[in-house]
């Protein structure tokens, strides 16, 4: 039993620190991203299992994590307030060529990384060019171009 309450902690735990962390820290991982995910990983076995490192321990918390995560999504089917608290919903950083700067400043973005998105989605090469550049709910950002005249 011990072990199912240190797994639900953990989740929780790791919910609410990248919900602080923002959805761009796990859009497009870097190589930074990657050893922290790994260390993360890591540090997180050890609290979950503890002393006790038996198979039918290391069952019992996948059971509870994969448990939790599906009583989650089945919760955000049912609501959309459990949904926009847990994965948020779409944010407006580009509106008609001109940048958002408060919600580039909580999104932790910069200019460059809305023109790398524009670059490859849709070839566009100024700010000017774009209509809207959203950062959707999964980190990534989607660009609209303004219709050519």
């Amino acid at each position: 039993m011990d072990s199912v309450l240190r797994a639900a902690a953990m989740y929780v735990a790791l919910m609410v620190l990248f919900k602080i962390a923002g959805r761009r820290s796990l859009a497009d991982l870097t190589t930074f991203d990657f050893v922290l995910l790994m260390i993360i990983g890591e540090a997180t076995q050890q609290a979950l299992l503890g002393d006790d490192f038996s198979l039918t321990n290391a069952l019992m918390v996948i059971v509870t994590l994969i448990a939790i995560d599906v009583g989650l999504s089945l919760l955000k089917q049912r609501s959309k307030r459990v949904s926009q608290l847990i994965d948020g919903g779409p944010t407006i950083i580009v509106e008609n060529g001109r940048i958002l700067q408060g919600r580039m400043r909580h999104a932790r973005l910069v200019e460059e990384d809305i023109m790398e998105a524009a670059r490859s989605s849709q070839g566009i090469e100024t700010l000017e060019q774009i209509k809207f550049a959203i950062i959707e709910r999964n980190g990534k950002i989607s660009v609209i171009a303004k219709e050519q005249s």
